[in-house]
């Protein structure tokens, strides 16, 4: 157990009282997936713990980012297109298999739980939060399939941001309301990245690099990519906010506490926007794939926080403190490569310190509930499928 201890007395309380309250309304989901998950999740041995479903399918992200940062580490792989891009065919291939696992297995995870009697808190947390990791990890797939030359880094900035901003509203939503509204455009994202990567393997890369009237099928993601969570997500999310105090079946916080989660993700906005504008040897261009993944731990550091603060029905935080040590590293001026080794540098350390929050919190939850993250705990077999297929039944009815 880490000395540090991260949940406090009123966190954990807060866990005891929680209850998992959802609404999905995808067509896709509702009358595709779910079914067909139910299915799958019959054949899932009664001992293997969803927590684990949950990690397998996050290292399937973690592997698909390892290999193409091997084979296209500065997102040049694609800019000759004399050679075409240079990543090995195969390589889209396992890529495209790995999203849907991670998908499916993010998908059957709640179905395990119930299943084998180990819903609770700590599930949805750990899910919550690896997905948190997970949406600064995907979109870097896709960059490698249109290269600098369609899309330079500081757009590849936006469209990082706008991934970010689609994730955390949602749990925005749920802080406020006290419901999660499953968004639409989730089940479309996995299958459409994965369809993307198919495409890269059966027709060739070098299909992305093409214009139609100097329109690049770069810009044609970007657009569509932004104008999804804007027309999809975002309207929907500020509607049910404002329903909930309409009606007043929300949390009913004052203004500012209600707004008060978008004041950590701000912060980290602005001060990642001005050092990748204004750095002196212009670092988003140096080291673009490790500020992806330095801006993304901070990222899901804010989003895990705010997950915990609306799980436990607690204060969340306004400023994260992983951010101070990114605010030094903004104003000072080095060479080229000083400003190289300190992004590495900084990022090995946001990372631990990341790691370290994970672990430790989960670690807290298990202690506290007595209960073990990768084991299923003993349970009435009968009593448990019972369960599962009233649940079942209650999901096909709504």
């Amino acid at each position: 157990m880490p000395s540090m201890r991260y949940l406090t007395a009123t966190h954990l309380q807060g866990f005891e009282r929680y209850k998992y309250n959802s609404i999905d309304t995808s067509l896709l989901s509702v009358y595709v997936m779910h079914p067909f998950w139910n299915a799958c999740v019959k054949y899932l041995p009664k001992w293997l713990a969803p927590n684990l479903l949950t990690f397998v399918g996050f290292l399937m992200t973690v592997v698909n980012f390892l290999l193409l940062a091997y084979y296209d580490w500065d997102f040049k792989a694609a800019n000759d297109k004399s050679v075409g891009n240079t990543v090995p065919g195969w390589v889209w291939t396992v890529a495209a298999i790995n999203i849907l696992i991670y998908y499916n297995l993010d998908g059957m995870d709640g179905k395990q739980a119930r299943r084998t009697g180990t819903s609770g808190p700590l599930g949805e947390l750990f899910d919550h939060g690896l997905d948190s990791y997970s949406a600064a990890l995907i979109p870097i797939y896709i960059f490698s399939l249109f290269g600098t030359e369609d899309l330079p880094p500081i757009r590849m900035y936006f469209v990082i941001w706008n991934v970010f901003l689609n994730f955390y509203f949602t749990h925005v939503e749920k802080y406020n309301t006290g419901v999660m509204f499953l968004p639409w455009g989730y089940d479309f994202t996995m299958w459409g990245v994965s369809l993307m990567l198919f495409v890269a393997t059966i027709v060739g890369p070098e299909i992305y690099r093409s214009s139609f009237y100097g329109i690049t099928v770069a810009n044609v993601f970007e657009v569509g990519l932004i104008g999804s969570g804007i027309l999809s997500s975002h309207p929907i999310i500020i509607r049910n906010i404002y329903l909930s105090y309409k009606n007043k079946t929300g949390k009913m916080r004052p203004m500012m506490e209600m707004l008060r989660p978008f004041f950590a993700f701000l912060w980290l906005f602005v001060i990642t926007l001005v050092w990748s504008f204004f750095s002196r040897n212009n670092v988003i261009n140096l080291e673009p794939r490790i500020l992806w993944i330095l801006y993304g731990t901070i990222f899901s550091n804010i989003a895990c926080r705010l997950i915990v603060a609306q799980m436990s029905d607690t204060r969340c935080d306004s400023f994260n403190i992983l951010m101070w040590p990114l605010v030094a590293t903004v104003g000072v001026h080095l060479t080229a490569q000083g400003e190289r080794w300190l992004v590495h540098g900084l990022t090995i350390f946001v990372t631990l310190a990341h790691w370290h929050y994970g672990y430790g919190v989960v670690s807290e939850m298990c202690d506290h509930f007595k209960i073990r993250c990768f084991k299923v705990r003993k349970y009435d077999s009968n009593f448990v499928e019972h369960t599962f297929q009233k649940n079942n039944k209650f999901l096909k009815s709504h």
